[in-house]
Protein backbone atom coordinates (compact mmCIF):
# COMPACT_ATOMS: atom_id res chain seq x y z
CA UNK A 1 0.00 0.00 0.00
CA UNK A 2 1.18 3.41 -0.39
CA UNK A 3 -0.28 7.27 1.07
CA UNK A 4 -0.62 9.38 -1.56
CA UNK A 5 -1.30 13.11 -0.11
CA UNK A 6 -2.55 16.67 -1.08
CA UNK A 7 -0.68 20.20 -0.14
CA UNK A 8 -2.29 23.17 -0.51
CA UNK A 9 -6.06 21.88 -0.81
CA UNK A 10 -7.41 24.64 1.54
CA UNK A 11 -7.05 28.60 0.60
CA UNK A 12 -6.63 29.54 4.54
CA UNK A 13 -4.00 26.84 4.90
CA UNK A 14 -1.64 28.31 1.54
CA UNK A 15 -2.19 31.52 3.03
CA UNK A 16 -0.68 31.12 6.71
CA UNK A 17 1.86 29.10 5.20
CA UNK A 18 2.61 32.00 2.36
CA UNK A 19 2.48 29.25 -0.36
CA UNK A 20 1.50 30.30 -4.00
CA UNK A 21 -1.96 28.73 -4.55
CA UNK A 22 -1.21 25.84 -7.25
CA UNK A 23 -2.69 25.05 -10.62
CA UNK A 24 -3.50 21.86 -10.21
CA UNK A 25 -3.32 19.68 -6.42
CA UNK A 26 0.19 19.13 -5.51
CA UNK A 27 0.59 15.15 -4.57
CA UNK A 28 3.46 13.75 -2.51
CA UNK A 29 4.08 10.27 -1.41
CA UNK A 30 5.03 8.67 2.28
CA UNK A 31 6.19 5.04 2.34
CA UNK A 32 4.21 2.44 4.44
CA UNK A 33 7.22 2.54 6.57
CA UNK A 34 5.80 6.39 8.02
CA UNK A 35 2.43 4.68 9.76
CA UNK A 36 2.70 5.30 12.52
CA UNK A 37 2.00 2.08 14.84
CA UNK A 38 -1.08 1.86 16.66
CA UNK A 39 -1.09 2.66 20.33
CA UNK A 40 2.61 3.82 19.74
CA UNK A 41 3.72 7.71 21.00
CA UNK A 42 4.75 9.97 17.94
CA UNK A 43 8.35 10.53 18.92
CA UNK A 44 10.17 13.85 17.80
CA UNK A 45 13.08 13.39 15.22
CA UNK A 46 16.44 14.26 16.29
CA UNK A 47 16.63 16.30 12.70
CA UNK A 48 14.17 18.56 13.48
CA UNK A 49 13.35 21.56 16.10
CA UNK A 50 9.81 21.90 14.70
CA UNK A 51 7.87 19.21 13.89
CA UNK A 52 3.81 20.67 12.83
CA UNK A 53 1.14 18.62 13.28
CA UNK A 54 -1.74 18.64 10.36
CA UNK A 55 -5.21 17.17 10.79
CA UNK A 56 -6.58 16.03 7.21
CA UNK A 57 -9.48 13.50 5.66
CA UNK A 58 -8.29 10.00 4.62
CA UNK A 59 -9.74 7.71 1.94
CA UNK A 60 -9.45 4.31 1.83
CA UNK A 61 -8.95 2.71 -1.50
CA UNK A 62 -11.03 -0.67 -2.23
CA UNK A 63 -10.17 -1.49 -5.23
CA UNK A 64 -7.46 -1.05 -7.96
CA UNK A 65 -8.03 1.60 -10.63
CA UNK A 66 -6.06 3.99 -13.33
CA UNK A 67 -7.52 7.01 -15.08
CA UNK A 68 -10.75 7.03 -12.71
CA UNK A 69 -13.42 9.84 -13.95
CA UNK A 70 -14.58 12.03 -11.29
CA UNK A 71 -18.25 10.61 -11.67
CA UNK A 72 -17.42 7.31 -10.67
CA UNK A 73 -14.50 7.75 -8.50
CA UNK A 74 -17.08 7.23 -5.98
CA UNK A 75 -17.21 3.74 -6.27
CA UNK A 76 -13.39 3.69 -5.77
CA UNK A 77 -13.86 3.96 -1.69
CA UNK A 78 -16.02 2.82 1.00
CA UNK A 79 -14.75 4.31 3.99
CA UNK A 80 -13.89 7.66 5.82
CA UNK A 81 -10.55 8.31 8.18
CA UNK A 82 -8.70 10.95 9.77
CA UNK A 83 -5.43 11.33 10.12
CA UNK A 84 -1.95 13.48 10.57
CA UNK A 85 0.35 14.39 8.27
CA UNK A 86 3.64 15.35 10.72
CA UNK A 87 5.97 17.57 9.02
CA UNK A 88 9.29 18.86 10.06
CA UNK A 89 8.64 22.32 9.06
CA UNK A 90 12.41 23.28 9.34
CA UNK A 91 13.74 20.98 7.06
CA UNK A 92 11.27 21.08 4.41
CA UNK A 93 11.78 24.70 4.31
CA UNK A 94 15.37 24.24 3.43
CA UNK A 95 14.38 21.47 1.20
CA UNK A 96 11.91 23.96 -0.50
CA UNK A 97 14.11 26.65 -0.78
CA UNK A 98 16.89 24.41 -2.48
CA UNK A 99 14.18 23.52 -4.69
CA UNK A 100 14.35 19.63 -3.36
CA UNK A 101 11.87 17.12 -3.10
CA UNK A 102 10.09 17.33 0.49
CA UNK A 103 9.96 13.81 1.79
CA UNK A 104 12.89 13.80 4.02
CA UNK A 105 10.65 16.06 5.89
CA UNK A 106 7.44 14.46 5.20
CA UNK A 107 8.12 10.69 4.56
CA UNK A 108 10.27 9.56 8.10
CA UNK A 109 9.40 6.99 10.33
CA UNK A 110 5.77 7.85 12.65
CA UNK A 111 5.04 10.76 10.48
CA UNK A 112 1.15 9.12 8.88
CA UNK A 113 -0.87 8.83 11.47
CA UNK A 114 -4.29 6.80 10.66
CA UNK A 115 -6.86 7.06 13.12
CA UNK A 116 -10.33 5.04 12.92
CA UNK A 117 -12.57 4.72 10.10
CA UNK A 118 -15.94 5.01 9.14
CA UNK A 119 -18.07 3.24 6.52
CA UNK A 120 -18.93 6.29 3.79
CA UNK A 121 -22.54 4.84 4.17
CA UNK A 122 -22.89 6.64 7.79
CA UNK A 123 -22.16 9.83 5.95
CA UNK A 124 -24.77 12.09 5.13
CA UNK A 125 -22.65 14.41 2.65
CA UNK A 126 -18.69 13.32 2.13
CA UNK A 127 -18.12 17.53 0.91
CA UNK A 128 -19.90 18.66 3.78
CA UNK A 129 -17.74 16.66 6.25
CA UNK A 130 -16.43 18.99 9.75
CA UNK A 131 -13.50 17.62 10.94
CA UNK A 132 -11.02 19.34 14.19
CA UNK A 133 -8.21 18.56 16.37
CA UNK A 134 -7.46 19.13 19.60
CA UNK A 135 -4.00 19.68 21.30
CA UNK A 136 -3.98 19.07 24.96
CA UNK A 137 -7.82 19.75 25.11
CA UNK A 138 -7.54 22.58 23.00
CA UNK A 139 -9.15 22.73 19.68
CA UNK A 140 -6.23 23.94 17.35
CA UNK A 141 -7.86 23.16 13.58
CA UNK A 142 -11.53 23.38 12.43
CA UNK A 143 -12.34 22.46 8.86
CA UNK A 144 -14.63 21.20 6.44
CA UNK A 145 -14.54 19.33 3.45
CA UNK A 146 -16.47 21.97 2.02
CA UNK A 147 -13.59 24.14 1.76
CA UNK A 148 -11.45 21.83 0.01
CA UNK A 149 -9.63 23.11 -3.27
CA UNK A 150 -10.36 19.75 -4.96
CA UNK A 151 -12.79 17.38 -3.37
CA UNK A 152 -12.16 13.95 -2.98
CA UNK A 153 -13.39 12.29 -6.04
CA UNK A 154 -11.37 14.69 -7.58
CA UNK A 155 -8.53 14.20 -6.46
CA UNK A 156 -8.98 10.52 -7.11
CA UNK A 157 -9.58 11.23 -10.63
CA UNK A 158 -6.44 13.50 -10.94
CA UNK A 159 -4.08 11.46 -8.63
CA UNK A 160 -5.30 7.93 -10.68
CA UNK A 161 -3.77 9.87 -13.71
CA UNK A 162 -0.27 9.27 -12.75
CA UNK A 163 -0.40 6.11 -9.72
CA UNK A 164 -2.43 3.02 -10.09
CA UNK A 165 -4.37 2.97 -7.19
CA UNK A 166 -4.60 -0.25 -5.37
CA UNK A 167 -6.87 -1.86 -2.97
CA UNK A 168 -5.63 -0.42 0.27
CA UNK A 169 -4.15 2.75 -0.34
CA UNK A 170 -4.63 5.82 1.51
CA UNK A 171 -5.36 9.18 0.16
CA UNK A 172 -4.16 12.18 2.88
CA UNK A 173 -6.64 15.02 1.27
CA UNK A 174 -5.12 17.91 2.48
CA UNK A 175 -5.40 20.07 5.99
CA UNK A 176 -7.30 23.44 6.85
CA UNK A 177 -5.15 26.09 8.50
CA UNK A 178 -4.38 25.92 12.11
CA UNK A 179 -1.48 23.99 12.19
CA UNK A 180 1.68 24.08 14.65
CA UNK A 181 4.21 22.44 16.55
CA UNK A 182 4.32 19.56 19.20
CA UNK A 183 6.07 19.72 22.00
CA UNK A 184 6.76 16.39 24.24
CA UNK A 185 3.60 15.46 26.34
CA UNK A 186 1.68 16.86 23.91
CA UNK A 187 -1.94 14.94 23.62
CA UNK A 188 -3.60 15.18 19.84
CA UNK A 189 -6.97 14.13 19.98
CA UNK A 190 -8.79 14.14 16.09
CA UNK A 191 -12.54 14.18 15.90
CA UNK A 192 -14.98 13.75 12.44
CA UNK A 193 -17.91 15.45 14.04
CA UNK A 194 -18.30 14.18 17.11
CA UNK A 195 -16.90 11.08 16.62
CA UNK A 196 -13.19 10.62 18.07
CA UNK A 197 -10.76 8.91 15.94
CA UNK A 198 -7.55 9.10 17.11
CA UNK A 199 -5.33 9.95 20.29
CA UNK A 200 -1.96 10.17 20.57
CA UNK A 201 0.76 11.44 22.51
CA UNK A 202 3.82 13.04 21.73
CA UNK A 203 7.51 12.01 22.94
Amino acid sequence: MKLICIGRNYTEHIEELENEKPIDPVVFLKPDTAILLKKQPFFIPDFSNDVHYEVEVLVKINKVGKYIDKKFAHKYYDEIGLGIDFTARDLQAKLKAKGLPWEKAKAFDGAAVIGKWIPKSEISDINQLHFSLKKNENTVQNGNTSHMLWKIDELIECVSKYFTLKIGDVIFTGTPSGVGPVAPNDVLTGYIQEQEMFSITVK
